[in-house]
């Protein structure tokens, strides 16, 4: 498999990607290929003074950079040569099978939607992060971040989606879906909330127990899958990682806190688009950078974009 690689990604980067880079290098397998892109001269230099063999890597040379702070459209129309942009075109063109940054994340998603574009009948894709689950495994929360007032119809795309991801990478056959709300009872909620339970009430082809509170977001015995908007999603992720530094602050390790690690998810899928994209923690380091690499193989391994494809309603 060829997996992509945007070396300057991320805030400690070219550094911590090349880090991540020789950390997923010996947990991959033989046949894959990991492309980097970024200035070839660097790459080069970095491995030869930790006796690292370059050969090993397809390295795509590139002359510029996004910055963070860089208008991801206008950005992306001007900067040809960076790796965001030429990463993308590989992965359009089939020489990649996914591609990962922990860069610009509305680089990424125009790339992700105006490049390789986003799935017919999808009406807006959607990012998915894991929620930690109190039997030590991982329930599914999508959206965080990328919709913050979607319609109901987006929902229950999400649902869908979120569904597919949970049983064709994660490997839950027929995953529970949840819609957070403030009650369980039906008929509780916004008239979003309202709207969208009965559009996932008539949906066939997932398996959807109804509203569920926050409380049951890591509750195994009732969800697999949580269905949300960006807003409350993103703020859901985020007062969670929170929590994570607060513990390791005052030295508590906590197995169930510690999946909220951003170094050991790896990165966020963008869901809904024709390829496998993922993006990383700005943050990342080398153990993330390796994690994302590795998540990025089973994303494009399972298929997963044609699968949500078939079964999109």
């Amino acid at each position: 498999m060829n997996i992509g690689v945007d070396i300057y990604g991320g805030d400690f980067a070219p550094d911590a990607v090349l880090d991540g880079v020789v950390l997923a290098l010996e947990v991959l397998d033989k046949d894959d290929r990991l492309f980097l892109f970024g200035n070839e001269e660097y790459i080069r230099k970095y491995f030869a003074n930790r006796s690292v063999d370059a050969g090993v890597f397809e390295i795509v040379n590139c002359s510029e950079t996004f910055a963070m702070g860089d208008d991801p459209v206008k950005t992306f129309r001007e900067k040809k040569d960076s790796g965001i942009v030429k990463g993308f075109f590989y992965l359009k063109q089939g020489i990649i099978d996914g591609f990962a940054s922990a860069g610009n994340t509305g680089a990424m998603m125009v790339g992700a939607t105006q490049v390789i574009g986003v799935l017919e009948g999808i009406i807006r894709p959607c990012l998915s992060s894991i929620c930690p689950n109190n039997k030590g495994g991982n329930n599914l929360i999508l959206d965080v971040g990328l919709n913050a007032d979607p319609k109901p119809e987006v929902l229950a795309q999400y649902a869908q989606i979120g569904s597919a991801y949970a049983k064709y990478v994660m490997g839950i056959d027929n995953p529970r879906i949840g819609l957070l709300n403030i009650g369980s009872e039906e008929g509780k909620g916004n008239l979003t909330a309202k709207a969208t339970y009965k559009l996932l009430k008539e949906l066939d082809n997932i398996h959807f127990i109804g509203n569920i509170e926050g409380g049951d977001c890591s509750d195994t015995e009732k969800v697999d899958v949580i269905v949300t908007d960006g807003f409350v999603g993103n703020i859901y992720l985020k007062h969670a990682e929170s929590i994570y530094s607060i513990l390791k602050q005052r030295g508590i390790n906590d197995p169930f806190f510690d999946n909220y690690n951003y170094e050991n998810v790896g990165g966020t899928p963008a869901l809904g688009v024709n390829g496998t994209v993922i993006i990383g923690h700005g943050k990342s380091n080398g153990k993330a950078i390796k994690n994302m690499i590795l998540q990025t193989k089973a994303v494009a391994a399972a298929k997963l974009h044609e699968k949500i494809a078939s079964i999109i309603k």
